[in-house]
């Protein structure tokens, strides 16, 4: 989880995770759709791939990236956990809330 959060972080590496969002492609296409040169994108790349947030499949001698799916699952199973503590916060400040209204109104 530390390094997805941490590959994540870095706008660039995020910026090419949005791009690859709407499909595969190769560092080329990368670097040209995001006006980066290309040895700062394969940097990246390598970066992301490490924390297992891309794919690579190798065509001829072309590398295509795509996203993989499971840190992301990971991420949303972490923040979901956020949620649940969360809701059940709202739930218990809204029994409060309701139990000074009642007693508010008892009066």
């Amino acid at each position: 989880m530390k390094s997805i959060l941490h590959a994540l972080a870095e706008p660039n590496r995020l910026r090419i995770v949005e791009l690859l969002r709407s499909g595969p492609l190769t560092v080329g296409e990368i670097a040209e759709r995001l006006s980066f040169n290309q040895p700062q994108t394969s940097k990246h790349l390598k970066v992301l791939s490490e924390a297992g947030v891309l794919l690579v499949e190798a065509s001829a001698n072309r590398r295509i990236y795509r996203l993989s799916s499971k840190p992301f699952q990971e991420l949303e199973a972490w923040a979901s956990s956020f949620r649940r503590d969360w809701e059940e916060r709202m739930d218990r400040l809204d029994g409060y809330l309701q139990r000074l209204q009642q007693d508010g109104t008892e009066r």
